[in-house]
C-alpha cells in the first residue's frame, strides 16, 4: 500500500514527528531563556557576545555565499582545519565561516586561523534562530564535522536550497542503534541530507542501514590520517625539554582516573629508570586544578607548563596547562598512551602520536576511531592494555627493549602515510554541489 505524502515530500507520519520535534523545543523556551539570563559566567562559557548569537544574532561575515563550518569543540576543528585550509587556498577569494558550540572550540578556531575565517558560536535549534544565522551568513554549502546533527538546520537548509555535506562522518554502533529507535525524526532529517562523507568502513554500513541513499554516501577514509600528518611540530624543544635526553612518557589528551594509572605506572617504574619522566596532558581545560591536586598528592616533582618557561632537571611530572600544547608534547616523548580509552569515552586520536613515530599504548575502549586503532594494532603500533599492571608492564617492556619502541613507532607512522587521502576525496565531493 502506497503511503499518503504531504507537500514537502514525506510521509504524514514523519511529518508529524518533525512538528512534535518543534513543539518540543517550544516547551522548552522558557527554560531556555531563564537559563540564558540567570546561569553563572565561568571561565570556560561563552563570552557575552556568545549568548546573544545562541539565539541566531550572529555578525554577517565580510562576504556572503561561503562555506559554513559547524565543528562542535577542540577536536572536530582540528580535524575540518586541514580541509578549510585546502578550500582557502583554491578559493581564496571565497569567505569561509566557521561555528562551534564550546569555548575551547572557538579558542582553538581563532588559534589556527585567526581573522582568516568568520566565527561564532552555533544558535539553539530552534527555527526562527536557525532562520536568523543562515540569513545572516547565506553560505553556498553548510558542511558538518563529525557527528552533530541538528533536525532545524538541516530542514532550514533544506528548504533554502544549501546543500548539507557532513565530512569525516562518524556513526558508531551505539548511535545507529539510538538513532533506530527514533526512526521517524531521523529518516526525514537524513534524507535531507546532500551527502555524507564516511570516515570508515564502519561509518559508512552504519549510514547505509540507517536509511540514506547510496549516491549520497562516500567512503572517504579519515581525515585525520591527512591532519595528523600535516600538523607535524617543527620545534625540537618543549620548555627546555630536548627529544631523546631521557624517557619521558606521555598521556595524550586523559579522562579522570588515567592520571592516576599514568602516575601508579611512573611510580612503580622509576627506581628502575630514575630520569623517566611523565608528561600529562588533560582533555579538558577545566580539570587542570584536579589534576595538579592530583599530582601535589604525590612525593613527585611538578612543573606546569602556564608558569615553568624551562623545565628543571630534577621535575617527574610536567602538567601541561595549556591548549593547543599537545602535539608538541608528543613531539619530545619515547612512549604515548592515548587517554579517553581506559576511561570509557570512546579513546581520542592515536594518529597524532604515529605522526611522531611513538609506540602507543591505550586502554580497551577505542570505538570512536576502530578502524584507525584496527590497522595500527594489526601492524605493531598499538598495544591495549585493561588496567594500570598492563599498561606498567607495556611501559617497561618498551623501555627494557628500545629497539621494539622504535619499531612499533615506525609501523604507526607507516599506517599513516598509507592511508592519506581524505582530505582529496572530501574535496571531490564539495565540488560536486
Amino acid at each position: 500500500m502506497t503511503k499518503m505524502r504531504s507537500s514537502t515530500g514525506l510521509t504524514f507520519a514523519q511529518e508529524a514527528m518533525r512538528y512534535v520535534y518543534s513543539f518540543l523545543l517550544v516547551l522548552l523556551i522558557p527554560f531556555a531563556f531563564l537559563n540564558f539570563i540567570f546561569r553563572k559566567k565561568n571561565k570556560e562559557d561563552t563570552a557575552e557576545h556568545g549568548r546573544f548569537e545562541r539565539l541566531g544574532f550572529v555578525k554577517a561575515p565580510a562576504q556572503k555565499g561561503g562555506y559554513l563550518f559547524h565543528c562542535v569543540s577542540v577536536g572536530e576543528v582540528i580535524a575540518a582545519s586541514v580541509l578549510i585550509k585546502q578550500i582557502l587556498k583554491e578559493e581564496p577569494e571565497t569567505a569561509v565561516t566557521v561555528s562551534t558550540t564550546t569555548a575551547t572550540g572557538s579558542a582553538r578556531v581563532k588559534a589556527i586561523f585567526g581573522d582568516g575565517v568568520h566565527h561564532f558560536y552555533l544558535p539553539y535549534d530552534l527555527p526562527w534562530s536557525m532562520n536568523r544565522m543562515l540569513g545572516r551568513v547565506e553560505p553556498k554549502m553548510v558542511l558538518i564535522t563529525e557527528v552533530e546533527l541538528w533536525p532545524n538546520l538541516i530542514h532550514r537548509c533544506w528548504r533554502g536550497k544549501i546543500p548539507v555535506v557532513v565530512i569525516n562522518a562518524r556513526m558508531t554502533e551505539r548511535s545507529a542503534k539510538r538513532y533506530s529507535k527514533i526512526s521517524l525524526l531521523f529518516a526525514p532529517m537524513l534524507n535531507k541530507v546532500s551527502h555524507v562523507c564516511a570516515q570508515g568502513q564502519r561509518d559508512y554500513d552504519n549510514y547505509l542501514a540507517l536509511g540514506i541513499a547510496k549516491s549520497k554516501l562516500t567512503l572517504t577514509n579519515n581525515i585525520k590520517f591527512d591532519q595528523s600528518s600535516a600538523k607535524l611540530a617543527s620545534t625540537d624543544s618543549f620548555h627546555g625539554l630536548k627529544k631523546g635526553e631521557r624517557p619521558i612518557l606521555i598521556g595524550g589528551s586523559t579522562h579522570e582516573g588515567e592520571e592516576r594509572a599514568l602516575l601508579d605506572a611512573l611510580i612503580a617504574l622509576k627506581p628502575a629508570f630514575p630520569t623517566l619522566m611523565l608528561i600529562l596532558v588533560p582533555r579538558h581545560p577545566e580539570r587542570f586544578s584536579t589534576v595538579r591536586k592530583l599530582i601535589e598528592s604525590e612525593p613527585l616533582q611538578l612543573a606546569s607548563t602556564s608558569d615553568t618557561p624551562a623545565i628543571a632537571p630534577d621535575t617527574d611530572v610536567v602538567l601541561v596547562d595549556e591548549m593547543g600544547k599537545l602535539n608538541q608534547a608528543y613531539a619530545m616523548a619515547s612512549i604515548a598512551f592515548v587517554g579517553g580509552s581506559l576511561a570509557d569515552k570512546g579513546g581520542h586520536n592515536a594518529l597524532e602520536p604515529a605522526a611522531h613515530k611513538l609506540p602507543i599504548i591505550m586502554g580497551p575502549h577505542i570505538y570512536n576511531n576502530p578502524v584507525i586503532c584496527d590497522s595500527l594494532i594489526q601492524n605493531g603500533a598499538l598495544v591495549i592494555v585493561n588496567d594500570t599492571q598492563a599498561l606498567t608492564a607495556q611501559c617497561l617492556h618498551y623501555l627494557q627493549n628500545p629497539e621494539h619502541a622504535s619499531e612499533a613507532g615506525l609501523c604507526g607512522y607507516d599506517v599513516l602515510m598509507a592511508n592519506k587521502g581524505a582530505v582529496s576525496a572530501s574535496m571531490a565531493v564539495i565540488n560536486m554541489y
